[in-house]
C-alpha cells in the first residue's frame, strides 16, 4: 500500500500528524485509521465474495485483478496456445536489422549472376558527370 513512501516522506507525515493531532490524541487517531481500514478491506471482500456468487461457477477462478489492463495483456500475451513465445523466440533481431542494413546499402549477402548488387538500383552512388544537370526541362503549362 505504500510501496512508494520513501523515509524522508514518512518522516514528514509523521512529524505532520504529531503536529496537527497532537501526541496525547495520536494513538487514538491511528487506532481509529487503522479500524476504518479494516472496515473498507472487509466490505470490499464480502463485495468480491458476492460478484463471485452472482457470477456463478464458471467464474470460480475469476481475479479482479485481472481488470487491469496491464494485467490482462501481460497474461494473454504469457498464454502458450497463442504460441507467441516461439515466434518471439524465432525473430532474430540482429539477423533482421543487419539484412535491412545491407539492403539499404545495397549489399547482398549472396551475390547473384547480375553482378554485387542483384538487379537494384544503387542510391548511394552519386552521378558521373557531376557537371551536368539532370533535371527535366521545365514546363510552365503543368504547373
Amino acid at each position: 500500500m505504500f510501496n512508494d513512501i520513501g523515509p524522508l516522506e514518512l518522516v514528514t507525515i509523521v512529524v505532520l500528524a504529531v503536529l496537527v493531532f497532537g501526541p496525547d490524541k495520536l494513538p487514538k487517531v491511528i487506532q481509529d485509521v487503522m479500524r476504518t481500514i479494516r472496515k473498507i478491506r472487509e466490505f470490499s471482500e464480502s463485495a468480491k465474495q458476492d460478484i463471485r456468487q452472482e457470477l456463478g461457477p464458471e467464474f470460480k477462478d475469476f481475479e479482479f485483478e485481472d481488470l487491469n489492463p496491464k494485467t490482462f495483456l501481460r497474461k494473454q500475451l504469457d498464454n502458450e496456445e497463442l504460441g507467441l513465445k516461439e515466434i518471439r523466440n524465432g525473430f532474430d533481431l540482429k539477423k533482421e536489422m543487419a539484412e535491412v542494413t545491407d539492403a539499404v546499402h545495397s549489399r547482398d549477402a549472396d551475390p547473384g549472376p547480375s553482378g554485387p548488387s542483384g538487379g537494384r538500383l544503387d542510391m548511394t552512388k552519386k552521378p558521373e558527370d557531376p557537371g551536368r544537370d539532370e533535371r527535366p526541362a521545365f514546363d510552365p503549362d503543368a504547373t
